[in-house]
């Protein structure tokens, strides 16, 4: 253990301070960040191993970008390509063989591959690419691993996974991206992401059946034996980490999403990103398309095809600012859930979107998000001068693509989506999509909050975002 605790500069690597400054708001508390700082060596050759092992370890592999000096005195002589490439040119190399992939889960496995042999060269490349390595194509990029100094935790249960539905405990894709967005974004060093996926079983018959399926066979926990869990967890997490470790609920079920938020957002630091998360980016996009199409928030009808998770937060969010309601036909609120309650108004029934009486303004303005089946799915509808948020993801399941909006509005559309489309060229004039997306708002949120030393998540901060 000597070399472990060998003295740099006097002092000992377990007592430096974080004087640089960095590391996404979390403590130096080992001194890495030192330790790589203006060295012509690789960081921490005094602690971890050599050789073979060495190239094993994704927090120190530098693959080709070792220097002759280097592989000779960590013994790396003959375990490398002769090749020296600096580290931009080990992304150069990466991005051309990444680019050459047509199916996303290609892409996939190679970003896994690269994070489990060189993490620094990973976060490198994907910061660099963001466009090309994640959004909207690549929704899980890192691996779970155990650290003590834990700031920000991305929790599901597998339940709702984008418009695909209950994949049990195969969602563990969705915390892990979204933590590399906390990193490649908001900075946020890895080894303060936890992701957690908490399985308590799937009610997807086809998992069920799947010989192969590696989650827990039987039908989801619910009612009392759910909740109990949760408030294990919960405790768990703020008994572990503290009172300032940040809990992002992703992609459950609406009926555990808002009992869940409205449970726990009293007692430790909380947010729901399908609810919160959305809402305040599509706020920020609805202001910005007021530059074009005029007016004020209040003058304009708001049309929501859903009442779901995000439908729902949109429209919350956006009442506190206008102080406006009315989205959901009053009779129906006996068999209302609470949380769609509020937006009750008196209606008449209606079964199409077109047509309706609030669809009569040419400066109305749609947000859809939905996760409808079959013929059900709201793709294709469409209104010819309005403001266009087509919210669902994946690509597949949005409700309109760009194309369509352009078209069918001659140009005059403003749209935006959750997931990404293509320019659209339209009467001699490149339309460029706008994108939606949560990754505009968790990362920079959430660093904030770990940044701010913040213990509760209010609405006036998501207004603030």
């Amino acid at each position: 253990m000597e070399s472990t605790f060998k003295e740099m500069n006097g002092e000992s690597v377990l007592d430096l301070e974080d004087k640089a400054g960095v590391g996404g708001g979390v403590e130096d508390v080992y001194g890495e960040d030192r330790a790589s700082e203006d060295h012509a060596i690789t960081p921490w050759t005094v602690s971890v191993a050599s050789g073979y092992n060495l190239l094993r370890d994704p927090r120190h592999n530098k693959g080709l970008a070792f220097t002759d000096k280097e592989r000779d005195a960590h013994y790396l002589t003959g375990l490398l390509p002769r090749a020296l490439f600096s580290q931009d040119l080990q992304e150069k190399r990466l991005m051309k063989i990444l680019r050459e992939y047509k199916v996303p889960l290609q892409r996939y496995m190679a970003m896994m591959d690269l994070q489990e042999r060189n993490e620094k060269l990973f976060y490198k490349l994907l910061i660099d690419n963001v466009e090309d390595c994640f959004l909207g194509k690549i929704l899980e990029v890192l691996k779970n691993w155990p650290e003590k100094s834990i700031q920000v935790i991305v929790v599901t249960d597998g339940e709702r996974i984008l418009g695909l539905g209950d994949l049990g405990c195969q969602g563990m894709g969705i915390p892990v991206g979204k933590l590399s967005l906390y990193t490649a974004l908001g900075g946020v060093r890895p080894s303060a992401c936890l992701p957690i996926t908490i399985d308590v079983g799937t009610n997807n018959k086809k998992l069920l059946e799947d010989e192969f399926y590696i989650g827990l066979r039987q039908n989801r926990a619910t009612g009392k034996e759910y909740a109990e869990l949760m408030d294990e967890f919960m405790s768990a997490v703020k008994q572990n980490y503290g009172e300032k470790v940040l809990i992002q609920f992703e992609d459950f079920a609406n009926h555990n999403a808002f009992e869940l938020l409205a449970r726990y957002r009293t007692t430790h630091l909380v947010f729901n990103d399908d609810i919160q998360g959305t809402a305040s980016v599509v706020l920020a996009g609805l202001v910005a398309a007021l530059k074009l199409v005029g007016g004020t928030l209040a003058d304009h009808t708001f049309l929501f095809l859903g009442a779901g998770e995000a439908g729902t937060g949109i429209a919350e969010l956006i009442a506190l600012e206008i102080s406006k309601k009315g989205l959901i036909v009053s009779s129906r609120k006996e068999s209302l859930q609470h949380f769609k309650k509020p937006w009750a108004h008196e209606h008449e029934p209606v079964k199409e979107l077109l047509g309706n009486k609030a669809d009569c303004s040419n400066r109305d303005i749609r947000c859809w998000k939905n996760i409808y089946k079959g013929s059900h799915r709201g793709h294709g509808i469409h209104q010819r001068e309005t403001s266009h948020l087509a919210l669902s993801n994946p690509t597949s399941q949005s409700e309109c693509t760009a194309e369509e909006a352009y078209t069918w509005s001659e140009g005059r559309a403003i749209f935006a989506s959750g997931s990404p489309f293509d320019p659209v060229e339209f009467n001699g004039k490149v339309f460029v999509p706008g994108q939606a997306n949560n990754a505009y708002i968790f990362p920079g949120f959430g660093l904030g909050l770990i940044m701010s030393g913040t213990i509760r998540v209010h609405d006036d901060l998501l207004l603030a975002a």
